[in-house]
């Protein structure tokens, strides 16, 4: 991008390496150019104006609040690969040993301080929906002027949030910016978040909120809540209120005040909050306590000890008999309440992991078939989506999302889905994205490979004699001739000493695999641009809200730039090493924000870039 005449007079001097500064924010911007005339200074009781909206006149507080409390100190930054001597000296150990960098001060060399820094929004009415501009330019003059200049308010909040990570402590109980710095800044992709299931353990609605806090400062702007799931329902619908009794007690349930808030929260700080009530498969709390002839196969036994005859994936089994009349009525008063109650166009409404033979449980289903003797089970997919939709697609700026199961499923994929269904890709990496994209449809991405942030934390089924390592299981024939039909990793026997641990979709997804993931690797230019954006899951059979925030932090950072920017740099190659300095300074800033972030590394790391570094080639990842 070329800098404007202002920019350039402004920065005085521009370079394109970092090296001159200790800071650059996360995610790193599409284009950054810093100056070398040294730091500006911003006065300690610095106030932020613009235009007088409601979110933007609490993001100016908020934003201003958090720089003056924080007074951050950079803990770590990008820096050269050590230099080392070829073979040791015979020196006493610990003498001439390089010391651990410490962050210097600067002084300000008398130059202009900066009192106010000013945003101006093109665009005021631009709603928080999907597609909607975000972009941005920040620029920071030696002649002490700060402006933000945005389309839209979305941009605006995204430049304060970096703004936050601009300025620091300057040693003497100031704040500065290390030099004059001009941003150009618009992410790569429009749906970036994080998915949070709050069905099979509950959370509350204040670690919500936190979430909301951390996806907003890493510029990720989706929250997807996965609300429902045969094991419980939190959720509040006033036409069926007897629904919630399925919640797992009288505190653990999300009231419509409650969710109002979580949406106002987010609206506010750039997060949009949209529900997945999933369905018709993983159904079965709450459904039933309307309707029991709604739910197929509820009482049933989970697995059956093969998996030709499984009723459902995990426990607890239950999927909505879409053979019967009554579900749609049903699926109607609950969907038509949701829709009101979440503001965001996209409303997710499941469709994975449907198993063919809990249907053996319904007599009315039984009775379908036999009706349609040469109906297969995909025509009974489409039965569903054929008197679904039209409930769905309640308003014109409606955009339903679903699992890709309903296109690539083995056994129940539907036979015609509309184009316009955003498809979440879970399976099998980029194989599975091409085949989605190829049709035509547009895909988050998701792939359990790399974005199951819940993955590699052993099995949680109960009296799993798979763990006897001891005294291995005999294998029922059943199963056997389940595993010989359908290989996996799922050994029998023992799963430990290089196994899965029982976790299907293990190992555990480092920061380093999530940042390295091309999921468009291999696709047309055509197809590319069908993918529309990302989202880490955590499937919460394992997690709740006292173990959230590490599961999904600072990992989710990761992700956070891997949309925003990419992860190459301008000669093309995976910048990995140049994130692992930023990524481990923003865990330690979250830490210092509240945020139980889960280490990276050891903190001597932290403290000495590249000691710590696998391949010493910082080019080893290739282009």
């Amino acid at each position: 991008m070329k800098l404007s005449i202002a920019a350039a007079i402004g920065l005085l001097a521009v370079t394109l390496t970092t090296e001159a500064v200790k800071v650059n924010p996360l995610p790193k911007p599409v284009t950054i150019n810093w100056g070398t005339s040294g730091p500006i200074k911003i006065d300690n009781n610095f106030r932020i104006v613009g235009p007088n909206s409601d979110i933007l006149s609490k993001a100016y507080a908020r934003t201003a609040a958090l720089i003056k409390e924080e007074r951050w100190i950079p803990q770590t930054w990008e820096q050269p690969m050590p230099q080392w001597p070829e073979y040791p000296q015979l020196a006493k150990r610990g003498e001439d040993d390089e010391e651990a960098p410490e962050f210097e001060a600067y002084k300000n060399n008398g130059k202009k301080t900066i009192k106010t820094f000013t945003v101006q929004v093109a665009d005021l009415k631009a709603d928080l929906q999907q597609g909607v501009d975000e972009s941005y330019t920040l620029d920071i003059t030696a002649a002490g002027q700060g402006t933000i200049k945005a389309k839209t308010t979305w941009g605006a909040l995204h430049a304060l949030n970096t703004l936050t990570q601009l300025i620091i402590d300057d040693g003497r109980k100031g704040l500065q910016i290390e030099e004059p710095v001009h941003i150009e800044d618009a992410p790569k992709y429009t749906h970036r978040g994080v998915m949070y299931d709050t069905a099979r353990n509950f959370y509350t609605v204040k670690s919500l909120l936190k979430q909301i806090d951390a996806l907003a400062w890493s510029k990720l702007n989706v929250f997807h809540w996965h609300i429902t799931d045969t094991q419980s329902w939190p959720l509040e619908i006033k036409k069926h209120p007897q629904m919630i009794k399925d919640a797992y007690s009288p505190r653990e349930y999300y009231s419509q005040k409650d969710i109002a808030a979580v949406i106002k929260y987010g609206r506010e700080r750039g997060v949009r909050v949209f529900p997945e009530v999933d369905m018709p498969g993983h159904s079965a709390s709450g459904w039933l306590q309307v309707d029991k002839k709604a739910v197929a196969c509820a009482d049933s036994w989970w697995d059956n000890d093969g998996w030709t005859h499984h009723s459902s994936v995990q426990p607890n089994p239950g999927q909505l008999d879409i053979s019967y009349d009554g579900t749609y009525k049903l699926i109607k008063d609950v969907y038509t309440e949701v829709a009101k109650l979440f503001t965001d166009n996209v409303i997710h409404v499941g469709a994975d992991e449907l198993t063919p033979y809990c249907f053996n449980y319904s007599s009315s289903a039984m009775d379908w078939f036999k009706k349609r003797p040469s109906a297969t089970y995909s025509d009974f997919i489409q039965y569903y989506l054929d008197k679904a939709l039209p409930i769905f697609n309640d308003k014109p700026s409606r955009r339903l999302m679903m699992w890709e199961d309903i296109v690539l499923s083995h056994t129940m994929p539907a036979k015609n889905l509309p184009k316009n269904i955003i498809l979440q890709a879970w399976n099998n990496g980029t194989d599975h994205i091409k085949k989605l994209t190829s049709q035509g449809y547009d895909v988050v991405v998701s792939s359990a490979d790399f974005l199951y942030f819940d993955c590699g934390n052993g099995g949680w089924v109960t009296n799993d004699a798979r763990y006897n390592v001891q005294e291995p299981i005999a294998v029922p024939k059943a199963v056997q001739d389940a595993l010989d039909a359908n290989p996996s990793g799922n050994v029998i026997g023992s799963l430990n000493y290089g196994g899965t641990g029982a976790s299907w979709c293990g190992p555990y997804k480092s920061w380093q695999r999530v940042y390295g993931f091309d999921f468009t690797k291999g696709l047309t230019d055509e197809e590319a641009k069908h993918v529309i954006g990302a989202e880490a899951a955590l499937w919460s059979e394992q997690s709740d809200h006292t173990v959230v925030e590490n599961k999904i932090w600072p990992r989710a950072a990761a992700l956070a730039e891997l949309l925003w920017s990419g992860n190459r740099d301008a000669e093309g190659f995976k910048r990995i090493s140049e994130m692992g300095a930023r990524i481990q300074d923003y865990r330690e800033r979250l830490v210092a924000r509240g945020h139980a972030a889960h280490p990276l590394v050891p903190k001597y790391c932290v403290q000495h870039p590249h000691h710590c570094d696998f391949n010493r080639d910082q080019k080893a990842w290739g282009k």
